[in-house]
C-alpha cells in the first residue's frame, strides 16, 4: 500500500475494484465504513454485488476481464472535461500527451460496450474520483489475477498519477495483500528476480554486494515464478522442489495439471504446519511451527514491520522455519552463521537502507513502515510525499485486449472464483475449526437466477460445473449477487475444487494465473438438497 491503513478513515471517496473487501479483508473493511459513517463517496466496480455495494454511490458492474476498457474511459472522461491536475503532471510526471492520446478511442459509449457498464455510470464515476480531495484506490486478486492483470495495475496508477492523487495522506493505490506477511515474504527476496529490498539479481554492483555479505556466489539470472515451476516440472526440465507454507495442490490453477507435474519430479520437499494437499504428494515433509511459536517479525499490507513473539512450544518434532532452512543450509555445505531470527533482521537492514532504521527495541511495543532509513526516522506512513525514486513516474498507455478464454456455445458461462468471510485460503488452517465448519460447511457455485432458469436448476441441487480441464460436483446457490452469464466459486473446498476447472493462462509480466476468468458450462445432477434462495 502506497498509504496506511489508519487513513482510510479519512478519504473523501473510496474507489474499490476487484476486492470484496469486507469479506477477504474484514478488519480493513471496517476502516472503511468508518470513512462513510464520516459521509465519504464510495465507488465500487465488480462483477459481483458484494456486500459494499448496499453502501454504493455508483457500483460498476462490469463483465469480468473488461477493467482495462473501464478505466481507460474513465480516464478519457477525466481527460475531455479537464478535470486533470495539470500542476502534479508537470511538476512530478512524464509522457503524458501520448498517454492522453492512447484514450482517444475509449468514449464512455465505447466503454459501454465492451464492459456492460452504462456509460452514464462512467461519466459519473469519473467526476466523482477526480473531484475528490483524498480519493483512495484499493485493489485485490480481482485486478491482478488476469492475462492482463499487470495493464490493470498500469491503468490504476494511470488515474492516481493524472489526478495528483499519489504522495498525499488518505490517497493513494493501495493493493491489500491477501495473506499474512506476503509482503514481508516478497520484501525479503521470496520473487524470482530480486534479493531482499527488492534488488535486481541482474544488476551486478547489487549482485556483488550480496556475494559479499553471504560469501557465496549468486548467478545472475532470474529464477522461476511458481507457475514456471510447475510448468517446468511437468516439461521434465526441473527435477526437485522445495514447497514452503504453498499449498498449490488446491490454489494453483488446473489441479490435474498441478499434481501431474508434481507427480513428475524425482524429489518434492514440503514444509508446512499441516499435512496438506500438497505435502500428500511429497517425498519428505519437513513439520514447521506456526506463527505463535516462533520469534521473528511480520510486514503487513501497509509495510508495517511488527514483532512476532513465541508463545508456546511448537508440537512433536516442529520447529521454526528458520531453524530448519539453517540446519539444512549446513548439511548442504553453507553456515549460515545466524544464531536467532533478530540477527536475519538485523542483516536485513544492513542490506536494505528502507530497514536501517529499525531494530528490535524500535519495535518492541508498537511497528514501523519503511521506508525508515535512520535511528531516529519515525517510519513512512504514505509514500512518494517528496517525489518519485526514479524523479518523474512515467504514465503508460494501455490497450484493452480480451481475457485468453470467453464463453461460447459449449461453455457459456464466466467462471470467477474467490473468497468468502468464514474460510481462508485452502482451508488448511480453518477448515480444522468446528464452529466455522458449521457456519460454512462446503463448497457452492453462485448463479444468477436467470442463468438457473435457462438451465432448470433449483437452488440446493448438486449440480455438475465443468470447463475444458475438468469438472466438479457442488451444490447451487441461486443468488442476485452474480451478473448474468457469470458464476462464482469459493476456492476453500477440496471437494468441490474451484481450481480443477481455471486456466493456466498467465499474465506475460508477471506470471500470474487468469484464476478470474475462464469458460464453464453447467448440468443438473439428481440430489436435491433444498436451501432457502438468497
Amino acid at each position: 500500500m502506497t498509504n496506511s491503513i489508519e487513513e482510510i478513515k479519512d478519504n473523501d471517496l473510496l474507489l474499490v475494484i476487484g476486492s470484496n473487501t469486507t469479506e477477504t479483508h474484514p478488519i480493513i473493511g471496517l476502516q472503511m465504513k468508518k470513512a462513510l459513517k464520516k459521509g465519504a463517496a464510495l465507488i465500487v466496480i465488480d462483477p459481483r454485488r458484494i456486500e459494499l455495494v448496499k453502501r454504493a454511490d455508483n457500483w460498476l458492474q462490469l463483465k469480468p476481464g473488461t477493467d482495462v476498457a473501464l478505466i481507460n474511459s474513465i480516464m478519457h472522461v477525466i481527460v475531455k472535461e479537464n478535470l486533470i491536475d495539470r500542476s502534479f503532471i508537470d511538476a512530478r510526471t512524464q509522457d503524458f500527451d501520448a498517454f492522453k492520446e492512447s484514450l482517444s478511442e475509449y468514449t464512455p459509449e465505447y466503454g459501454e460496450k465492451i464492459t456492460g457498464v452504462p456509460a452514464e455510470k462512467i461519466i459519473e464515476t469519473a467526476r466523482l474520483y477526480a473531484k475528490a480531495s483524498s480519493p483512495g484506490i484499493y485493489y485485490t486478486m480481482g485486478v491482478t489475477q488476469h492475462t492482463h492483470g499487470t495493464d490493470n495495475v498500469f491503468c490504476i496508477a494511470n488515474l492516481a498519477l493524472m489526478t495528483g492523487n499519489l504522495g498525499r495522506r488518505s490517497t493513494g493505490v493501495n493493493p491489500l495483500r491477501g495473506q499474512n506477511n506476503v509482503q514481508g515474504a516478497t520484501d525479503m527476496g521470496c520473487i524470482p528476480n530480486f534479493y531482499p529490498g527488492y534488488q535486481s539479481v541482474s544488476i551486478p554492483e547489487v549482485r556483488e554486494k550480496f556475494e559479499r555479505a553471504w560469501k557465496a556466489g549468486l548467478s545472475p539470472r532470474p529464477g522461476l515464478t511458481a507457475t514456471e515451476m510447475v510448468d517446468s516440472a511437468r516439461r521434465g526440465d526441473l527435477k526437485a522442489l522445495f514447497i514452503k507454507g504453498e499449498n498449490p495442490v488446491l490454489s494453483d490453477p488446473d489441479i490435474n495439471h498441478t499434481v501431474k507435474a508434481l507427480k513428475k519430479l524425482d524429489f518434492l520437499v514440503v514444509q508446512d504446519i499441516f499435512l496438506t494437499e500438497t505435502a500428500e504428494l511429497a517425498d519428505v515433509v519437513l513439520p514447521a511451527a506456526c506463527f505463535a511459536e516462533k520469534d521473528g517479525t511480520f510486514t503487513n499490507t501497509e509495510r508495517r514491520v511488527q514483532r512476532v513473539r513465541k508463545a508456546v512450544d511448537p508440537p512433536g518434532e516442529a520447529r521454526e522455519d528458520s531453524w530448519i532452512i539453517t540446519r539444512l543450509a549446513g548439511k548442504l555445505g553453507y553456515d549460515m552463521h545466524y544464531l536467532s531470527a533478530e540477527d536475519v533482521f538485523s542483516e536485513a537492514g544492513k542490506m536494505w537502507p528502507a530497514l536501517a532504521g529499525m531494530n528490535y527495541s524500535r519495535i518492541e511495543r508498537k511497528g514501523l513502515q519503511w521506508p525508515c532509513t535512520t535511528r531516529d526516522h519515525p517510519g513512512t506512513p504514505y509514500l512518494f510525499k517528496g517525489g518519485f525514486p526514479k524523479k518523474k513516474a512515467v504514465f503508460t498507455s494501455v490497450n484493452y485486449r480480451p481475457s485468453e478464454e470467453l464463453p461460447d456455445s459449449e461453455y457459456p458461462l464466466t467462471l470467477i472464483t474467490g473468497r468468502e468471510l468464514l474460510q481462508y485460503h485452502t482451508g488448511t488452517m480453518t477448515r480444522r475449526v468446528e464452529a466455522v465448519n458449521r457456519a460454512s460447511p462446503e463448497g457452492y457455485v453462485e448463479i444468477n437466477p436467470e442463468d438457473a432458469a435457462g438451465a432448470g436448476i433449483e437452488n440446493g441441487r448438486m449440480v455438475r460445473i465443468s470447463s475444458r480441464r475438468g469438472s466438479i460436483k457442488i451444490m447451487a446457490l441461486i443468488s442476485r449477487r452474480s451478473l448474468k452469464g457469470t458464476v462464482f466459486i469459493p476456492f476453500h473446498y477440496k471437494e468441490a475444487a474451484a481450481n480443477m476447472l481455471t486456466s493456466t493462462k498467465t499474465d506475460p509480466v508477471a506470471k500470474i494465473p487468469e484464476l478470474k476468468v475462464c469458460a464453464v458450462k453447467l448440468e443438473r445432477i439428481n440430489n436435491a438438497r433444498e436451501k432457502e434462495q438468497v
